[in-house]
């Protein structure tokens, strides 16, 4: 998106910086400042000088070779968002760490985007997926955008694999938000029957039983749901 597409920000430098930490979290993996400032519409020296300041607040981070990626301070700043859903949340994400050996996490929907806000991840496992808090993408798309959904009323232009989450109660999906990645994510449902969150789960497919781990993630779902009211 060029630097001067739509209505002009009231802070410039902000909406710069936050329009940085979004980038970083939509690809997922370490940029070159060349590559963050063609994507957002920057000159390097300015996106030099916003890395630098995030990077002192320890919200991105470089590493050896230079490149950005987003900062434990995300971490941080997410840990306060939403925290009784958070605190409802994180023991059941920890069983199903457990039970499954696969990285889970708590999303939630922030206008048009589904937003991750706290993820657990094995300890024990030789190989596994590393899916870190700030990390967003369309709810339109990937299982966890879908759980989202789920509740809403059907329309004539849902996808099928949102039609047929609504039959299963849970989401799958495949490569949609990260190439090579299933994610089977079910919805948190609030006492008025509406979606507060949805908790997901991401995993390399490889033969995985997918109905049994949508079972175990529904039933999780159904949990925190039954601790929040």
């Amino acid at each position: 998106m060029a630097d001067d597409d739509g209505a002009v920000p009231q802070s410039q430098t902000l909406d710069r910086g936050v329009r940085i930490l979004e980038h970083l979290a939509a690809v997922g993996t370490p940029q070159p400042i060349t590559e963050i400032g063609q994507a957002l519409g920057l000159h390097r020296s300015i996106t030099y000088r916003l890395l630098r300041t995030l990077e002192d607040h320890q919200l991105v981070e470089r590493d050896a070779v230079g490149r950005y990626r987003l900062g434990l301070g995300i971490a941080g700043l997410a840990r306060g968002v939403r925290s009784d859903l958070q605190t409802a949340a994180l023991p059941r994400l920890d069983a199903l760490v457990a039970e499954l050996g696969v990285t889970a996490f708590l999303v939630v929907r922030s206008g048009d985007d589904a937003v991750t806000v706290a993820s657990v991840e094995p300890q024990h496992s030789q190989a596994h997926v590393v899916y870190r808090p700030g990390i967003r993408h369309p709810v339109g798309r990937g299982a966890p955008g879908l759980a989202l959904l789920i509740q809403e009323p059907p329309s004539g232009d849902d996808r099928p694999e949102l039609r047929e989450a609504r039959d299963l109660g849970w989401a799958t999906s495949h490569g949609e938000v990260i190439a090579g990645l299933r994610s089977v994510a079910a919805p948190i449902l609030g006492p008025d029957g509406g979606t507060r969150a949805a908790i997901a789960v991401v995993f390399v497919d490889a033969g995985a039983d997918t109905a049994r781990i949508g079972a175990a993630v529904t039933a999780a779902a159904a949990e925190v749901a039954a601790a929040l009211r």
